[in-house]
């Protein structure tokens, strides 16, 4: 199959099974001009499935290469990342759109590309170094739901980690967040924290559509 997946820090925690599956061909976070290089470079039409994509060393994947990939009959796919971004802004110009994090852009309009952003290692595998707001909030959305935290203690945890740089929003950060806005004592705070390796969806996401192209 010709499917070209662009992911990084979203691949880490994905099964190997499906990231070393031979159905796909996994390249770095996407950059200005690797979507026109898949099309250009490839026999016949294909899948794209955009993850990840470089925005602050980098230009980012544009709108326009997208869209010339579409018109030329490829399937393109949107999760996770920018890749969720893309397919939100370009879904009424055929790009799919898959995921929690694609749905939570397409629903609500005030919703920012700073919830994805996050700081990794500059080489393959790509590990985070820092932690998205969109799994701090799934995390605190779901500490509301166990009563651990009041409504006016997680406005308080989600504006202290929105109001600092994307790779400034790292565990310990968050930690420190949810100690100085809940009343409860530290170590059920640190346990709260540790709980954040359920919540990051952005890695649930992609995992869960390679897992349906893979059963294609």
């Amino acid at each position: 199959m010709n499917t070209t997946v662009f992911a990084g820090p979203s691949l880490v925690g994905v099964a190997s099974d499906l990231v070393g599956s031979p159905q796909f061909r996994i390249a770095p976070p996407a950059k200005r001009g690797d979507i026109d290089a898949i099309v250009r470079h490839s026999r016949g039409v294909g899948t794209i499935i955009l993850a990840d994509g470089r925005f602050h060393s980098e230009l980012a994947v544009t709108h326009a290469e997208l869209r010339r990939a579409l018109d030329a009959g490829w399937d393109v796919w949107g999760v996770s990342s920018i890749g969720a971004i893309r397919a939100c802004e370009m879904r009424s110009l055929g790009m799919i759109g898959f995921g929690a994090v694609y749905e939570r852009f397409a629903s609500d309009p005030d919703f920012s590309d700073d919830e994805v952003a996050l700081l990794h290692s500059g080489e393959a595998p790509f590990r985070p170094l820092s932690e998205p707001l969109v799994h701090i909030r799934a995390l605190v959305e779901h500490l509301i739901s166990i009563d651990a935290v009041s409504d006016d203690e997680a406005r308080r945890i989600i504006a202290a980690l929105k109001q600092r740089w994307f790779g400034y929003r790292t565990i310990d950060v968050l930690q420190e967040a949810v100690t100085s806005c809940s009343s409860k004592p530290r170590n059920i705070c640190e346990h709260y924290t540790s709980m954040i390796s359920s919540f990051r969806i952005k890695v649930k996401d992609l995992s869960d559509l390679l897992d349906l192209h893979a059963s294609r």
